[in-house]
């Protein structure tokens, strides 16, 4: 594996309500709630879609698909990390290198997919110019498999930290989409620069 990930709020020690609430329902990390929050705003989850989750590791982005796309639906999800949850027949786990990954080999296997999500984020130094470079080359590595993935009039919702190339990528998903938007979720600890930007309706072509 080309490169290490960690997910920005998964920390151990952190256990404040979010985090309880999340073991006390069942899911594998408080960020499931950011998941649930972009999906009330922009509608990205429905009964039978096709989800593919980059970046999937603990797996509670996985859970809350899975009983959004209901047992007519698949969530496919890939991270350097195994998933070890115990998740229901139409979810598929897979220790994957996004940057390694074949995209049109998943269209081959799955078909296309009516969602891309991505909570990708880099293993930060601590160097928030290098951390938020790191980042957009991470969330540009998700846009390329969503473009390659998605079906036309999918959607994708992908975590970036907002940083200098945060106009330019907003840019290349208005050309994707019809429509995008960057949001901050509620979940996101205050000052953090981590921000989603959702794309609603891929262009055909």
């Amino acid at each position: 594996m080309a490169r290490k990930r960690t997910k920005l709020g998964d920390r151990s020690a952190r256990h404040d309500s979010a985090y309880r609430r999340a073991k006390q329902e069942g899911f594998a990390a408080r960020a499931v709630y950011k998941l649930e929050e972009l999906d009330r705003r922009f509608h990205l989850l429905a009964p039978r879609r096709r989800v593919l989750d980059l970046g999937c590791w603990p797996g509670s982005w996985m859970q809350y698909a899975a009983g959004r796309v209901g047992d007519e639906g698949l969530v496919v999800g890939l991270d350097l990390r195994p998933v070890e949850l115990a998740l229901p027949p139409w979810c598929e786990a897979f220790v994957a290198d996004v940057d390694e990954l074949d995209p049109q080999s998943l269209v081959d296997r799955f078909g296309p997919f009516d969602v891309v999500l991505s909570d990708m984020a880099p293993k930060t130094i601590g160097d928030a110019t290098t951390d938020r470079l790191r980042s957009e080359a991470l969330f540009e590595r998700a846009l390329d498999i969503a473009t390659m993935v998605l079906r036309p009039g999918g959607h994708f919702a992908g975590k970036v930290f907002q940083g200098g190339g945060f106009g330019g990528l907003i840019e290349r998903m208005r050309l994707t989409f019809s429509q995008s938007k960057p949001f901050h979720t509620k979940g996101t600890r205050a000052g953090s620069a981590e921000h989603y930007l959702v794309g609603q309706g891929r262009r055909a072509g």
